[in-house]
């Protein structure tokens, strides 16, 4: 009877530990990829303090989460993770939110708390120390640094970095303009690299200012650049464009910049000069262009890239225009 009582009880004991196992295995939190917080304690976190990472440029991205790595800063927006240069970024900063105002205050109240010393209501340009300059379409001067709008955006620099803020000169800008170039004045802060820009641009028939804002985008006109496709360089030349073009040492500025204005070239003869397909097949490649019926892929990191060269670009066409005309009496 003691044996027939003992296998009586192995079904329960089984059951028993089959419950405290799915017990013990549902207590685990639910991690992302990368192994950084747990989504709840994340939202939690936007509640209670703002990340944003400090470029070195002087700007500032607001992040929903940051994190070093041995490859860089990696960070979280919108629930896409992405690897940001550690040169680009000059530190993580975390802002306590709990006595924070629920609203913003308004750009104008901010502007008026400061010292103002000039405004600028027209187009001026911001001289950085080292030689690099920033287009505003207005700006306010104080002694802490200057507030400026460039299209949607308003950013503020530090006086610690501007050695001068000066109109820019219309009567300069309309004879420019006889040239018949979208050339609104521009600079990487290299002569060097602002010299070959035009010399390619001139040699290859393709805009100076449409190489800059490509190679600012591509890779902020650092020459030693590398992306985890292997894009390599000023203009983040593949290995098959570079091929392509005769570029042998993709980190030299004269080859790199000579093989992307080619290949701009190429692609403003095979789209008849449509800039945002130009644009969307030098971030997604000419094949998912034609793929998609001759339009912008829908990827978002293209339409984005497509959106934010397109805009600079136009807009700067556009308001070359308004100033030489007004400069000009509309003639």
């Amino acid at each position: 009877m003691t044996r027939i009582f003992a296998t009586a009880k192995l079904p329960l004991i089984c059951l028993f530990l089959g419950l405290c196992s799915s017990a013990c295995f549902a207590q685990t939190p639910p991690s992302d990829e990368k192994g950084s917080a747990p989504f709840s304690q994340e939202e939690s976190r936007k509640k209670t303090e703002q990340i944003q990472l400090r470029l070195t440029d002087g700007t500032f991205l607001a992040v929903d989460d940051a994190w070093d790595s041995p490859q860089g800063i990696w960070y979280r927006k919108d629930g896409i993770s992405h690897l940001a240069p550690r040169e680009r970024v000059k530190s993580v900063e975390r802002i306590s939110l709990i006595q924070a105002k629920p609203e913003a205050q308004p750009l104008e109240p901010l502007l008026a708390s400061f010292p103002q010393t000039r405004v600028f209501d027209k187009p001026a340009w911001i001289y950085l120390k080292g030689g690099a300059r920033v287009e505003a379409d207005s700006a306010t001067e104080s002694t802490a640094g200057v507030w400026y709008k460039h299209g949607p955006l308003s950013m503020f620099i530090e006086r610690s970095r501007i050695d001068r803020v000066e109109p820019e000169d219309l009567e300069k800008l309309a004879e420019s303009e006889s040239s018949g170039r979208n050339d609104p004045g521009w600079s990487t802060g290299s002569q060097r690299l602002d010299n070959l820009i035009r010399q390619s641009g001139g040699k290859y028939g393709v805009d100076p200012y449409l190489i800059f804002l490509v190679m600012e985008q591509e890779s902020h006109f650092n020459t030693r650049v590398v992306s985890r496709k292997g894009a390599r360089g000023l203009m983040q030349l593949m290995p098959g464009t570079s091929a392509r073009f005769g570029v042998r040492r993709p980190h030299d500025p004269a080859q790199n910049i000579s093989g992307g204005t080619r290949y701009l070239k190429q692609l403003l003869d095979k789209f008849n000069n449509r800039v945002d397909l130009v644009l969307a097949s030098y971030n997604a490649g000419e094949g998912a262009v034609i793929r998609f019926g001759l339009k912008v892929p829908p990827f978002r990191e293209t339409r984005a890239y497509v959106k934010r060269i397109s805009y600079r670009y136009r807009r700067s066409a556009e308001r070359t225009k308004e100033r030489v005309a007004a400069t000009t009496g509309g003639r």
